[in-house]
């Protein structure tokens, strides 16, 4: 098995909780080179995530742009100090050579698109950050768009003017668009809009659990249609009402995604320390990914299935837009 997982939230806990005995190799938490390891990592997308409500005053856009740049750097010390094991990716070719060599492939996301704050050529000094996908909007409005929400004026607003432009710079340079988080109209205007798939790299489905985090049948028929993926996320909000982490719930969002958009559409986008409460983790950690895939064969998903929906659908993006 070679996974390729869209989505965690590993480096920011590592830099908030101020863990210096703990790093990337070995941690408390849910994803860290051991457990990728064990789980069979192929890949993972590291998100620099921000909240700008933590930054007071007028430059708080500047300060959360400059912990960006803090959560990138700190991931390429970690792949410094154990180049054996893990390497940065920014394209396919990083992905394919990496996996000949025996290591994961670490690639950097931006989640919360707000800290461009306007500046346009802010898109490019991310990428030479390292990052490569952004998650345009996180549950605020910004200067690219508006978020989901339970209010049907705001789901329906679409991307602004300058959203517009950064979507047509990320399609420029080869970044990959996110639009987990998104508001649904802006979901469609980056559908219309954008030259390259867009993914949803955090997201399930709605007509199972109805939140507007998750995707509808239609957004996922467009995003199959655009040659685009969702990826699976593993927050009970977003699965079901037990309040727990089941595998049984994760199968079901597959099965309906794969039954409304096709095979290619699904992938893996765990939001692994990214949230908490659950009152059950039937996976526990990136470690135990291999409980879902045997899942998924049982409920009668074929070996060529699964190993589209663990990294093949994923990789296509990869190689067609980075």
């Amino acid at each position: 098995m070679n996974l390729i997982d869209m989505h965690c939230d590993t480096v920011y806990e590592l830099l908030s909780e101020n863990m210096p005995d703990q790093d990337l190799k070995k941690n408390h938490l849910k994803v860290d080179i051991e457990k990728m390891k064990r789980g069979g990592s192929m890949a993972q997308f590291f998100a620099c995530f921000v909240t700008l409500e933590e930054f007071l005053g007028k430059s708080k856009h500047e300060q959360a742009y400059e912990y960006v740049r803090r959560m990138a750097t700190y991931l390429k010390k970690q792949i410094w100090i154990y180049p054996d094991e893990i390497a940065f990716a920014g394209n396919g070719n990083d992905l394919d050579r990496n996996r000949k060599d025996g290591k994961i492939s670490a690639f950097l996301t931006l989640e919360e698109g707000g800290v461009i704050h306007g500046e346009l050529e802010r898109v490019q000094g991310l990428y030479d950050m390292g990052i490569r996908l952004i998650t345009l909007t996180w549950n605020y409005e910004n200067c690219i768009g508006y978020p989901n929400s339970q209010e049907a004026q705001v789901m329906e607003q679409g991307l602004k003017p300058f959203g517009f432009s950064v979507v047509e710079e990320m399609n420029r340079i080869g970044m990959i668009i996110d639009v987990s988080h998104l508001s649904e109209g802006g979901f469609w205007d980056v559908v219309s809009h954008s030259k390259t798939p867009p993914v949803a790299s955090h997201s399930n489905a709605r007509a199972l659990r109805n939140h507007p985090r998750n995707l509808s049948d239609e957004q996922i028929r467009a995003l199959a249609e655009k040659g685009g993926i969702a990826g699976l996320n593993f927050y009970q909000e977003f699965l079901g009402k037990s309040g727990s982490c089941l595998i049984e719930e994760m199968v079901s969002h597959v099965r309906h995604m794969y039954q409304k958009g096709g095979e290619e559409v699904i992938a893996i986008g765990t939001d692994f320390d990214g949230f908490g409460g659950a009152e059950k983790m039937e996976i526990e950690d990136i470690g135990a990914m291999p409980l879902l895939y045997d899942a998924l064969g049982k409920a009668g998903f074929t070996q060529r299935q699964r190993e589209k929906i663990w990294y093949g659908n994923a990789k296509r993006v990869i190689d067609t837009v980075l």
